[in-house]
């Protein structure tokens, strides 16, 4: 359930402004995105799992904290990190 180092150095380097870049919104946004991702599928298999719901609406809201702030300080890329990680439809 949790991301493998492979994906996560993939994720990073995709994403991050510099060579020591890992605080960033960008890359914060993208890594629990893939988190969430990989949620998704044990939640399809699991249907009663209430108690790891409750952490995955934790996550949610961590993520809707960091895309607002995003959007208030710079609105260009938080629409480019929207489109690339395909969270809005």
């Amino acid at each position: 359930m949790a991301v493998t180092k492979e994906k996560k150095a993939d994720i990073l380097k995709k994403f991050k402004k510099s060579e020591l870049d890992t605080g960033s919104p960008e890359v914060q946004v993208a890594l629990i995105t893939a988190r969430l991702n990989d949620m998704a599928v044990h939640f399809a298999v699991h249907k009663k799992d209430n108690h790891g719901r409750h952490g995955l609406i934790k996550i949610v809201n961590r993520r809707r904290k960091l895309l607002d702030y995003l959007k208030s300080k710079d609105q260009k890329r938080y629409e480019q990190l929207i489109s690339s990680l395909d969270i809005r439809k």
